[in-house]
C-alpha cells in the first residue's frame, strides 16, 4: 500500500522514525527521520503521491544513489541507501546542517566580489569532481546546494543527473526541458540532454546572481523567462555594478554564451580563469552574447509541445461537438 499523505513527525517509515518535513521537492517530499538501525538522523526523500505509480521514479533514486556513491567531495551530498517500503521507493542521504543557498541569497546577495568568488569557486571544484566522474547535474541552482555553518557549500538533488551511458528515463509530470526555468542553458530549453557546458551555464547564472542580487533574465511566466535566455543578451556586470571588474564581468560572460561552443569547454578552465584573471580576454564584452547563436523561440521542443497540446485540445472539441450533433 503506497503512502496517499505526509509523513507526520513520530511515524515510521521502514527503519526510519519521521522526525519533520524539511521541503516539498520537484518530485518528493523530503523528511529528515531518525535512522532505528544506525542510530543516526538522515534525510529521507519520498516521491510525492503523483509520481508514487510511475516505474521510473525508483530507477530515478537508484541512480541518483549510485551517482552520489561515485563522487566523493566536501562539495557534493553523500547517498547512503535506497530501497521501497510498501511499493513506495525511498532514497536516504546525509544530513546537513545548515541552510540553503537560497536562504544566503535573499538575506545577503549581492556579496562582496571576494565572497562571491570563493563561494563559486567551492561550488566549481565540487562540480569539476562531478564532471570528472562523468557526471553532469543538469540542475543546478540554489535550492540544490546547501550551506554548512562553516560556510562550505554542499551540492544534492542528482535526480536529472546523466551519467556516462545513461539512456534516456521519462518521469511522470517532467518534461523533457529537464531543469529550472531561471538557470535553464539555451539547449536544455530546445530540448538537448546537455553536457558539461550545461552545468557551466548554470553555475555562470548563481555566480551573476551573487554578484548582483538576481539573475540576469525575468520574464511574467516560466515560458518567458525561457525566451530571453534563447534570444536576449547577457547584462555586463561591470556596467551594471560598479566594483565588478571587466575581468569578473567577461567570466560570467563566457558562461552565459548562448552557444556551448563558445562557453568555457570545462569547470577547469573555469577555474583557471578566476585564479589567472590578468589574463582574461574582455573583449568578449564587446561582442554580442545574444540573438545571434540560439534558435527562434518559436521552434523550441518546448513551445512546440504546447501548440500540440491545444491542437490536440481543439480535435477533441470538434469530435465533442459532432458527437453532439449526432445525438440531437
Amino acid at each position: 500500500m503506497a503512502i496517499s499523505t505526509r509523513l507526520q513527525i513520530g511515524d515510521q517509515f521502514d527503519h526510519f522514525q519521521i522526525r519533520n518535513h524539511i521541503a516539498k521537492g520537484g518530485m518528493s517530499d523530503i523528511y529528515c527521520a531518525y535512522d532505528l538501525l544506525s542510530g543516526k538522523e538522515v534525510v529521507l526523500k519520498i516521491p510525492d503521491r503523483m509520481t508514487i505509480g510511475d516505474p521510473a521514479q525508483y530507477e530515478r533514486f537508484q541512480r541518483e544513489l549510485e551517482v552520489m556513491r561515485t563522487l566523493n567531495h566536501p562539495s557534493i551530498q553523500k547517498g547512503l541507501e535506497s530501497g521501497k517500503f510498501n511499493n513506495t521507493p525511498y532514497l536516504v542521504t546525509e544530513l546537513i546542517d545548515g541552510e540553503s543557498m537560497r536562504d544566503l541569497i535573499s538575506r545577503s546577495a549581492p556579496l562582496p566580489v571576494e565572497d562571491a568568488v570563493n563561494l563559486i569557486k567551492k561550488i566549481a571544484d565540487g562540480l569539476n569532481h562531478c564532471h570528472e566522474n562523468g557526471i553532469i547535474h543538469r540542475d543546478l541552482k540554489p535550492e540544490n546546494i546547501l550551506m554548512t555553518s562553516s560556510g562550505q557549500p554542499v551540492i544534492m538533488d542528482f535526480g536529472l543527473a546523466l551519467t556516462k551511458n545513461a539512456h534516456r528515463v521519462t518521469y511522470a509530470n517532467l518534461s523533457s526541458a529537464a531543469g529550472t526555468p531561471d538557470y535553464m542553458s539555451p539547449e536544455q530549453i530546445e530540448g538537448h540532454r546537455g553536457d558539461q557546458r550545461t552545468d557551466i551555464y548554470a553555475l555562470g547564472i548563481m555566480f551573476y546572481e551573487l554578484l548582483k542580487g538576481e539573475v540576469p533574465f525575468h520574464g511574467d511566466n516560466n515560458l518567458a523567462v525561457m525566451a530571453q535566455h534563447l534570444q536576449h543578451a547577457v547584462p555586463r556586470l561591470d556596467k551594471e555594478i560598479k566594483y565588478v571588474s571587466p575581468q569578473i564581468a567577461a567570466i560570467v560572460a563566457k558562461c552565459l554564451q548562448k552557444d556551448p561552443d563558445h562557453r568555457y569547454k570545462t569547470v577547469k578552465e573555469f577555474l583557471d580563469e578566476l585564479e589567472n584573471q590578468e589574463g582574461v580576454d574582455i573583449t568578449i564584452l564587446d561582442r554580442v552574447t545574444g540573438l545571434q547563436s540560439a534558435a527562434p523561440f518559436w521552434r523550441s521542443p518546448v513551445l512546440k509541445a504546447i501548440g500540440s497540446g491545444f491542437l490536440i485540445l481543439l480535435i477533441l472539441a470538434v469530435l465533442a461537438l459532432i458527437l453532439q450533433s449526432f445525438h440531437k
